[in-house]
């Protein structure tokens, strides 16, 4: 099978190409990144002397690169996307333009080319669950989005869906809860935190670290995008979550500095970010129907990943720098605005 990647030197493109190239080495995967601070060019470097692998450089929302290189291919597995929460909040328009109109471009490409259609998705689509109850979201949870990452999102899943029922084209969509693992930007709540207690600098929670969410370690979400590509229903949506462990933010926080041996001194509560949701997530469908179930325990994935970012030190510190500055700007930004 000859397959795009859309985002694949990002975090979780990154950990899918290497988990397919490892499971189907005969298939050629062509990977489209636009490199921007996500991304990182050594993610894959080790790869790039194969025959089976071309990166190419470019932009979703190039509409001929895009058209030509889906013709090449069989199946197309989106990625690509501006997917920080705070960053859509300083500048909503670069969301819209990815997310959407880039998504866009994606499905013409496919729909000309008659090719399969995989699109990525999340669960903050749905809103925030209440977390004094059980609620889950689910396939049949109504689109509620609370944040412009998580609106550019919904409707990209609204046009994917679309394009299917009006004109046919073959897609499927995954919804999955919040992802961990090697080669995430350190601007994201794990890593910030390992990489933050590393420099042993102060660990920032938003409000009191009450908000709830369900983790999903990389490589288990890898799983389950294979599981719907190889056997999902054409049509249909599946939602992805972790091993039944959802968990505040603060316990989170707690169970790293724990795991890393460091002090709890180090907790920094700080103002709280605007719309800010609860997540949990269903996998009854892909685990009835597909027959998929997350491997990963918190606990074991928190080891791997800790592990990761110890090694890898000059990976991260680049882009620690750059995710630190910008948080110094949206700081500065919700100081002025309120």
């Amino acid at each position: 099978m000859k397959l795009l990647v859309t985002g694949g030197l990002g975090f979780i493109g990154t950990n899918f190409i290497r988990y397919w190239w490892e499971r189907y080495p005969q298939d050629h995967i062509t990977n489209l990144d636009k490199i921007t601070y996500a991304a990182n060019p050594q993610n894959l470097k080790s790869l790039e002397s194969s025959p089976n692998y071309t990166f190419i450089q470019g932009d979703i929302l190039d509409a001929d690169l895009v058209n030509k290189l889906v013709s090449q291919v069989d199946l197309i597995v989106h990625f690509a996307a501006e997917s920080h929460v705070d960053r859509s909040i300083d500048d909503p328009l670069m969301f819209v333009k990815t997310n959407v109109l880039g998504t866009y471009t994606l499905l013409k490409a496919a729909l000309i080319n008659k090719t399969r259609f995989h699109h990525i998705s999340t669960d903050e689509v749905y809103g925030t669950v209440d977390p004094n109850t059980t609620e889950e979201f689910s396939e049949t949870t109504s689109f509620d989005p609370t944040s412009p990452y998580a609106a550019s999102k919904a409707s990209s899943d609204h046009f994917v869906l679309s394009f299917f029922k009006t004109f046919g084209l073959p897609i499927t969509i995954t919804n999955c809860s919040n992802n961990y693992g090697p080669y995430q930007n350190p601007e994201k709540l794990i890593p910030r935190l390992i990489t933050n207690l590393v420099n042993n600098s102060k660990i920032p929670v938003y409000g009191k670290g009450e908000n709830i969410r369900d983790w999903l370690y990389v490589t288990d979400h890898c799983r389950a995008i294979e599981a719907v590509v190889m056997k999902g229903i054409i049509g249909e949506t599946y939602c992805i979550g972790g091993l039944k462990e959802s968990c505040q933010n603060i316990d989170i926080v707690k169970k790293i500095i724990n795991l890393m041996g460091k002090s709890e001194d180090l907790i920094e509560y700080v103002a709280d970010r605007p719309a800010h949701d609860n997540y949990r997530v269903s996998w009854k469908k892909i685990n009835e129907t597909l027959g998929w179930e997350p491997k990963e325990s918190l606990e074991t994935g928190l080891k791997k990943t800790i592990d990761w970012y110890l090694a890898n030190t000059q990976w991260w510190q680049a882009s620690k720098a750059e995710a630190e500055e910008f948080y110094k700007k949206l700081n500065n930004f919700q100081a002025n605005t309120k």
